[in-house]
């Protein structure tokens, strides 16, 4: 008769005492991982994507912006770019930012964002960010710092970034802090 009980391995004890079976055919999940899925979920990127007949279309990618009232800015592709919008829009209403890419000779994806788009006459630049914290603010214009705001981005808490759309139009951006 042996003096010492032979011991099972640290790995097999570790598992049973967590309630896991190392049985191949009979796993078994904790409670936490009930769904086998974890984590925080990725932000969804598009609120609408579809898929388009588009034959007259020429190249293989295109960027746009539809804005209120049926005007579409183009950022990369033909210019004609209104039977890419006309299907997005079955799903998502504009503002909307777009962007589509051709899959077979003649049918495209597009998929398109909501943003929201604020006229801001008289500002220069193409980028601007905007900090309010408590009563102080940070304003870069194309990554350049400046004094002063600019009074319809202020969201105190917040970061604010807008890029010009075309014209006096900008898309915003709101994050906090």
């Amino acid at each position: 008769m042996s003096l010492f009980r032979r011991r099972e391995p640290l790995h097999v004890q570790l598992a049973r005492e967590g309630g896991l079976s190392l049985d191949a055919e009979q796993p078994i999940r904790p409670a936490w991982d009930a769904a086998g899925i974890h984590g925080n979920p990725r932000p969804r990127q598009w609120d609408a994507v579809v898929t388009v007949d588009a034959p007259e279309l020429e190249g293989d990618r295109a960027a746009f912006v539809a804005l209120v009232g049926g005007d579409l800015v183009v950022d990369e592709g033909p210019d004609d770019l209104e039977p890419l919008a006309t299907a997005l829009e079955q799903e998502l209403a504009p503002p909307y930012r777009a962007e589509a890419v051709r899959r077979e000779r003649t049918v495209w994806a597009v998929a398109g964002r909501r943003i929201e788009v604020v006229e801001l006459p008289d500002v220069a630049g193409e980028e601007l960010e905007l900090t309010v914290n408590d009563s102080e603010h940070t304003l870069l214009i194309d990554g350049e710092r400046h004094f002063g705001s600019i009074a319809a981005l202020e969201r105190p808490g917040h970061v604010v970034r807008a890029r010009r759309v075309d014209g006096d139009l900008w898309e915003v951006e709101t994050a906090p802090l």
